[in-house]
Formats: C-alpha cells, structure tokens, sequence
C-alpha cells in the first residue's frame, strides 16, 4: 500500500520543494514532481537557479525521451506515461490519480487557508481508501 505524508506550514511551496527534491536527489530518489500548469515552469526555473553546487537534475514532459528516461526528478502537470519513480511529490490542490503506483507521496501544503482546506479534503479522500496518511508539522520540525 502507498505510504502518504502530508508536509504542512511549507512557507513557500516551491521553495521548500526544491529542498525537498535535492535531499531525495543526493539520497538517490527517483521522484515525479505534479504541479499546477502554471506552476510547473516556476518550478523547472526555481530548480535551475537554487544556490551554486546545488543543482538538482530534472526534465518535463517537454524534453526528449532519452533526457526522460535518465532523469531522477520528473515535473509535470500530470504524471508521466511508464515512469519508474518511486515516490510522487504533489504540490496541486487535488488528490492525484493513480497515485496508487508509487509507494510513497507526498503532498505539500502552505500556510494559506484555502490550500490548508484543499488539503484536508485529500487527507479525507486517503482515508476513505484506507490510507493513514502521515502528517509532518514543518514549523514544530524548525523549532526542534
């Protein structure tokens, strides 16, 4: 069964995405990353300019098989066709379909009210399959 955890209080969804697919990316990872339509080229710009030395290898759907099938972190609006990612990052505001062929996802929700709702509504959806979503508090976690 597909493990979930829900990373809540990310002052900045993209931002703490990108620090989120650089520790995955050092450990080895093979991740695909959804992402509203808008945000998915905010999100390739943000991975593109992080710090120097901390560059974090991806591609979209936009790129050519072979730069596809040697990535580690996939970005897209949708999930991609034949991937063999292993865990699923979702910073859109539905629960993903097919999420059910990874064995872990991980949804990232923001301090604001609607995406805090919007992510009560999955947690619920995760629930009603049987799924005992997993929940990590990224304030409490800085405070430690």
């Amino acid at each position: 069964m597909t493990e979930v955890a829900f990373h809540f209080n990310a002052p900045d969804k993209l931002g703490y995405a990108c620090r989120l697919l650089r520790k995955a990316y050092l450990k080895g990872a093979r991740l695909v990353v959804l992402a509203e339509e808008g945000s998915v080229k905010a999100l390739d710009a943000a991975l593109w300019t992080m710090a120097q030395g901390e560059f974090v290898p991806h591609c979209h759907s936009g790129d050519p098989a072979h730069v596809r099938s040697r990535s580690p972190i996939h970005i897209g609006s949708r999930i991609p066709e034949g991937g063999n990612a292993g865990v699923l990052v979702n910073l859109r505001t539905e629960m993903p379909a097919n999420f059910d062929q990874f064995a872990r996802v991980i949804e990232v929700v923001t301090l604001g009210d609607d995406d805090r709702q919007r992510a009560r509504e999955r947690w619920r959806q995760y629930k009603a399959l049987g799924i005992e979503p997993q929940r990590h508090d990224l304030q409490l976690a800085a405070s430690d």
